[in-house]
């Protein structure tokens, strides 16, 4: 009996295995198939996402060749836009005549017999149409107003007039370059403002005196500064790269230490901002290199000036790139104009006592137009503006002054000039008046009156931009306080003369907030 128990049992057990080993099978071929579904759905998302991120791909390479060939094709237009303007401008320039200065007559025809209908004042500008031959051989030109005016005013004889105004140049210089120079419109994105600036030094930038100096453009129709980037001691308003090749002692000494702080409070009240480089007058430069600065001949010693500060040489052109690189980092941290000061040979009684350096045999008004067309083209790139300052003198005196500031060299190389009219220096009778710092209403209009005529001998003439005096010279004999009134008295001289720009100095900083109200 319990041997067929037990032979029960063991079918059983059999069964049981069988039955356990076909439900593992079982389980083991749903796991396989699973993980097989697993696998096959992982490869058809992988799949998937190879074919959206192909698409993606592609879909922005289209837009970018689009893109790129969108402009293309606009920078082809403005390449034909400016070859057509260029042409443009290359033949008004051809075609443009200035009467002479003896006036001229103007016919109806270019016959002999014909009429007078008016005559033409001197430098008058002229456009030819033609140039004809009258019926007994003399040279006549039909004229316009301009290239595309359509009315023809009438026939000048060729002997009247000249291509260019140069001509009327009293005194020119041989080697400096008086054509046509091309200027700065405005750049879109440092657009051209009305300038009056107060003048401002490094400490001035750097302490509390700046949010004093803030409010008062704020509330006056002031808008602007200009500040030593580079003064007159050769220190600088911030760290330079410039420097730091060419004249590391400079950055021992620098005014401000966070420019990025200084240039957000500037633009956060739309302060225009010009950089003041103080350019051959550069002591620290001039002494860490004696053997390109100006010395006396017979001594070998370096020439110093009533300051006792020693000069380099313009001829220098390591001193260009040091100041044009110093400009450049102005220009990147945002400001709008960079202003060459000093940039001239020093004041110097017997020139002939003197070692300028010179290598090239360049003029002084040469070599400083030249380092002025150097900085232009440099700074180009950079979109700021060129201005230059000058003795105010430089504009009544018909030759250079002595130290290469010629106006008409200067002018015709940047986009603003600043003569320094200030009344106090101009000596006894200038102008016709006993004490000229006596009267800022006559000295100013009367030398920038000379300022508007040199600049009328020139076909690109950079913009007048004057320094009026806002302080009261002492040492003049005759002299008066300089207040509220003798400001005002300045700026209306300028405005009556159709300027509307200023740059205010005061050594000190300290200004007269009602002047400019």
């Amino acid at each position: 009996m319990w041997y067929k128990k037990s032979r029960v049992l063991l079918v059983l057990t059999l069964i049981a295995l069988v039955v356990g080993s076909v439900y593992l099978i079982s389980v083991q071929v749903d796991k396989a198939q699973v993980l097989q579904q697993e696998k096959e759905e992982a490869a058809r998302i992988e799949q998937e996402k190879k074919v959206l991120e192909q698409q993606e791909a592609d879909r922005i390479a289209e837009e970018k060749r689009i893109e790129e060939e969108a402009k293309r094709k606009q920078e082809e237009e403005a390449k034909k836009i400016e070859a057509e303007l260029n042409a443009r401008n290359e033949k008004i320039k051809a075609n443009t005549y200035y009467v002479k200065a003896s006036g001229a007559a103007l016919y109806a025809t270019s016959e002999p017999s014909s009429d007078i209908t008016s005559y033409l004042k001197a430098k008058k500008s002229v456009y030819v149409d033609e140039k004809v031959t009258s019926s007994n051989g003399d040279s006549y030109l039909k004229i316009k107003e301009n290239i595309d005016a359509t009315e023809v005013l009438g026939y000048l004889k060729a002997d009247d007039v000249v291509d260019s105004l140069a001509v009327f140049i009293a005194k020119p210089i041989a080697d400096v370059d008086y054509s046509y120079y091309p200027k700065h419109t405005s750049f879109e994105s440092n657009p051209k403002i009305d300038v009056k600036a107060i003048y401002v030094t490094g400490p001035s930038a750097s302490n509390e005196r700046l949010d004093e100096l803030i409010t008062l453009i704020d509330e006056t129709n002031l808008n602007a500064m200009v500040i030593d980037v580079k003064d007159d001691n050769g220190f600088l308003l911030f760290h330079s790269p410039t420097a730091e090749k060419l004249n590391p002692e400079a950055n021992e000494h620098v005014y401000i230490k966070d420019m990025k702080t200084f240039m957000d409070k500037m633009k956060e009240h739309n302060v225009y901002l010009i950089a003041r480089i103080v350019s051959f007058k550069s002591p620290i430069y001039a002494k860490n290199h004696p053997e390109r600065a100006i010395v006396y001949k017979d001594s070998g010693k370096l020439y110093s000036d009533a300051d006792r500060l020693i000069w380099a040489s313009a001829y220098d052109r390591e001193l260009w790139a040091y100041n044009v690189g110093i400009a450049k980092e102005a220009a990147a941290y945002g400001f709008n104009e960079i202003q060459f000061d000093y940039v001239r040979f020093p004041a110097i009684a017997k020139q002939d006592a003197m070692d300028y350096r010179d290598t090239t045999g360049e003029s002084h008004t040469a070599v400083i137009q030249e380092f002025l067309k150097f900085a232009y083209e440099a700074l180009t790139e950079d979109q700021v503006y060129i201005s230059a300052d000058v003795f105010g003198w430089a504009a009544s005196a018909l030759d250079d002054v002595g130290i290469g500031q010629h106006w008409e060299a200067i002018a015709n190389v940047v986009d603003y000039i600043s003569p320094m009219v200030y009344p106090s220096h101009y000596g006894p009778g200038n102008f016709g008046l006993p004490v000229p710092d006596a009267y800022p209403f006559e000295t100013v209009d009367r030398s920038v009156k000379d300022a508007i005529a040199r600049n009328a001998n020139l076909t690109s003439a950079g913009n007048i931009r004057p320094w009026i005096q806002h302080f009261t010279a002492t040492w003049v004999n005759g002299h008066i306080k300089y207040g509220i009134k003798e400001v005002k008295a300045q700026i209306a001289a300028l405005e009556a003369n159709g300027i509307n720009e200023y740059l205010v100095w005061n050594a000190g900083n300290y200004y007269y907030e009602n002047a400019f109200k």
